[in-house]
């Protein structure tokens, strides 16, 4: 039924017709990719947002140890802290931001 469907030469595509089908088709790729463009981006914000409210901060206490006198240390290691503060851009929703305009430098 498809093998006779194919060789059928009875009938024909109109080309403004083979034209309206692929405007329709290239304007519905358009919105679909666009839809798809703006997902991803704001599922990327939102990435961007988690990696910033993230608080990466830390505290280690240092050890020490003592030879078997007990009068001096033979070994230590040092503690370290870092404290995570908010950064400029953390969960911001930034556009693009333009400067004024300014004149040329002189020639």
């Amino acid at each position: 039924m498809f093998r006779n469907l194919f060789r059928d030469e009875s009938g024909f595509v109109a080309s403004a017709e083979s034209v309206l089908i692929a405007t329709v088709l290239i304007l519905g790729l358009i919105v679909g990719l666009t839809s798809i463009q703006k997902a991803i981006e704001a599922e990327l914000n939102d990435t961007g947002d988690a990696v910033g409210n993230a608080n990466q901060s830390y505290w280690l206490t240092g050890m020490s140890r003592t030879k078997d006198t007990g009068a001096t240390v033979s070994t230590f290691t040092r503690g370290s802290s870092q404290t995570d503060f908010r950064d400029e851009g953390d969960n911001d929703q930034v556009g693009i931001v333009c400067d004024l305009p300014v004149d040329e430098a002189p020639k």
